[in-house]
């Protein structure tokens, strides 16, 4: 659990990361559709998306010869209720929770035009 959990905040320590968890809110995405607004290599971004899918935030699936994202929210239930574990933190709604992070990523996604 410590790993998983360790793995998940490294992931999402990173803006390009967090940027492309924005992305994938609003559709599963092709690799080369992922990288397209960032100013970076496919293969430096097909690194974050192996660390992303290594947190469990997002799976990768090949369909013929594209591989596709698709973002794993539930992932993010596990340090939900870790910070919970606080007592300092009311009780975490998992709906507005996830509707913070929609905002909060949003926020942090490069620019499409």
């Amino acid at each position: 659990m410590d790993t998983q959990l360790d793995a998940v905040f490294a992931a999402l320590a990173d803006p390009t990361r967090r940027a492309i968890l924005s992305l994938l809110l609003e559709d599963d995405m092709a690799v080369t559709d992922v990288a397209e607004p960032f100013e970076m290599s496919l293969a430096a971004i097909s690194k974050h998306l192996a660390i992303l899918a290594g947190a469990g935030l997002i799976s990768q699936q090949k369909h013929g010869r594209v591989k596709w994202c698709k973002l794993e929210p539930d992932a993010l239930r596990a340090a939900s209720v870790w910070m919970q574990g606080f007592g300092q933190f009311e009780p975490v709604n998992l709906d507005a929770f996830e509707r913070f992070l929609t905002v909060e990523l949003r926020d942090e996604a490069p620019d499409h035009g």
